[in-house]
């Protein structure tokens, strides 16, 4: 076992409409994981050769890195988020989403659930620009992530603050007796976090296994009231930023590991049960797995763009090759739905010019119109979410 079991009285405080078999004290307890400090691990050499193909296999995907295939990093980093937010049974169809995002960006309002998907690539994006702007891994950092995720939750949720009243996973609502999992008493948060910044930030382990490690602790932790799961995920993708492996491209790990969730969660278990070699060789294959699919949705994406473009050129209208069209497809793989001002934004160009771009690319079968009316319009490309839905399902 990976830390210590202490026993504590759960007591009523009175509060709340509670039935009264949620009333009567009850015993329960709390896990407090070791310290990370120190850590070292010696893997067996089937499980070190999993571990260098994973980190081989990322490393080969941020390679492909071009300016052309900046709009697919995007792509993949919104993929990773709602991947994760799926994971926690947030459940928008990868269309519906995309709509919502644009009626959102048009000012519009839209579902809590789509909202709260938004919400965590806003902060997956801020986990991946946290690299540039600071060196190392820190509490504040964190809290940051969680506040960008939790910015539109409840306030009991308290974003960007860690808990001070103890939290649990599954049982009842109402008391943590008969919990799945009780996670450290609150006053324990603090220290335990103070450590896994430290280890997060070094260099000691490959970046693989750093990932893993540091993610399984902070969800043994359970720092925040809700959350926990997108930030713990959020902070997987910082340290392999900030490790130099994946500084261009997102690997979707969450898609791989939400695939088999009831594995996920057994790998997890085995963390804290000291069964450390069984939960990094699940997650390094998560990870092998993740940026195998993402290089093949990076082909896809880019003959698609191809496709795109040889049908512009084909059309009795085909445009000089400094129009607004031309640019329009090469960010148009950034845009599963495109609005007009996400388009004028994209080009740069005129607002006239962009409306006739757009209006050619309809004409050419490049882009569908999804909404009706002469306001707030937005186009879909056509093709373009067809492989994202591919590589949501991991497929």
């Amino acid at each position: 076992m990976r830390g210590t079991l202490e026993r504590h009285t759960w007591v009523f405080d009175g509060t709340g409409d509670v039935s009264p078999k949620f009333r009567r004290s009850c015993r329960y307890e709390s896990f407090t994981p070791w310290l990370l400090a120190g850590f070292d691990l010696r893997l067996p050499a089937d499980i070190a050769a999993g571990v260098a193909e994973a980190e081989a296999a990322i490393v080969r995907l941020d390679a492909r890195a071009d300016p052309a295939l900046d709009p697919l990093a995007r792509l993949l980093l919104r993929t990773e988020a709602i991947a994760s937010s799926r994971i926690e049974d947030m459940q928008v169809e990868v269309r519906a989403l995309a709509r919502a995002e644009a009626k959102y960006d048009l000012g519009g309002s839209i579902g809590s659930e789509a909202l709260e998907i938004l919400r965590s690539v806003e902060a997956m994006q801020l986990a991946v620009d946290s690299v540039e702007a600071a060196p190392t891994i820190t509490s504040e950092l964190i809290r940051e992530l969680h506040a960008a995720l939790m910015q539109s939750a409840p306030p009991w949720t308290k974003a960007g603050e860690y808990r001070t009243a103890q939290n649990w996973i599954g049982g009842n609502n109402f008391n943590p007796c008969g919990a799945a999992f009780v996670p450290p008493p609150p006053d324990a948060v603090g220290p335990l976090m103070a450590d896994l910044c430290e280890f997060a930030s070094s260099e000691l382990v490959s970046p693989i296994v750093q990932a893993a490690v540091a993610h399984a602790q902070f969800e043994t932790i359970h720092p925040f009231n809700d959350g926990n799961g997108r930030t713990g995920r959020a902070l997987i993708h910082a340290i392999l930023g900030r490790r130099g492996v994946a500084r261009q491209f997102v690997t979707p790990v969450s898609v791989v590991l939400g695939q088999r969730r009831d594995r996920y969660i057994e790998g997890l278990t085995a963390f804290r049960a000291d069964e450390l070699e069984s939960w990094i060789e699940h997650f390094a294959f998560a990870a092998a797995k993740a940026a195998r699919l993402s290089s093949e949705y990076l082909d896809s994406v880019s003959a698609l763009r191809e496709s795109w473009r040889a049908e512009l050129a084909a059309s009795r209208r085909a445009p000089r090759a400094d129009s607004v069209a031309w640019k329009l497809i090469e960010v148009l793989p950034s845009q599963l739905v495109l609005t007009g001002s996400a388009a004028v934004s994209a080009t740069g160009g005129a607002k006239p010019r962009v409306n006739q771009a757009i209006e050619l690319l309809v004409e050419c079968g490049i882009l569908r119109p999804v909404t009706s009316g002469a306001r707030n319009r937005a186009w879909e490309p056509i093709g373009l979410i067809d492989i994202v839905e591919e590589l949501e399902r991991g497929q």
